[in-house]
C-alpha cells in the first residue's frame, strides 16, 4: 500500500490561545504515542561560546529554538528545517506531551483531537 504524506501524522499548526502558534491534534492520540514518528531531520550541537560571538538576532534565533543543556545548543543542521514540534507551547500545569532523553515527543495521555499540545520545556532543556 502506497505511503500517504498524512500517514503517521497526528496534528497541525494553529493559532494558539497559549502563545501565537501552537500545535493541535487532528485526531484522537492514545497515550504513548510517539508524535512525530516520521520526523528525521538531523540535529546537530554547538557550544556556547560559537553562539555568544553572533549577531543579536542570530543569537536570539538559537536562544528561541534550540534546545539548551549546559553549554550546549541542540538544533536542527539549518534552522529551515524546524518541523511542527518546535511550536509545542510550554505548559507547567497540566502538560500532555513529555520529551524523552533522545528529544523524541510522545503523548504523555490520551489526547482528543482539536486538544492543543503542551509540554514543560523544563523537562529537557534548561532555557
Amino acid at each position: 500500500m502506497k505511503k500517504l504524506p498524512h500517514d503517521n501524522v497526528w496534528t497541525r499548526l494553529m493559532p494558539s490561545k497559549i502563545s501565537g502558534v501552537g500545535v493541535f491534534a487532528i485526531r484522537d492520540i492514545s497515550a504513548n504515542t510517539n508524535l512525530f514518528e516520521d520526523d528525521d531531520v538531523k540535529m546537530v550541537t554547538l557550544q556556547k561560546p560559537e553562539i555568544d560571538a553572533m549577531d543579536l538576532e542570530t543569537k536570539k534565533l538559537y536562544d528561541d529554538f534550540c534546545v539548551i543543556r549546559g553549554d550546549k545548543y541542540i538544533c536542527p543542521q539549518n534552522f529551515n528545517d524546524i518541523t511542527v514540534g518546535w511550536f509545542i507551547n510550554h505548559s507547567t500545569n497540566n502538560p500532555n506531551v513529555r520529551c524523552d532523553k533522545n528529544l523524541v515527543f510522545h503523548s504523555a495521555r490520551d489526547i482528543k483531537a482539536g486538544e492543543e499540545l503542551t509540554l514543560d520545556y523544563s523537562t529537557y532543556s534548561e532555557k
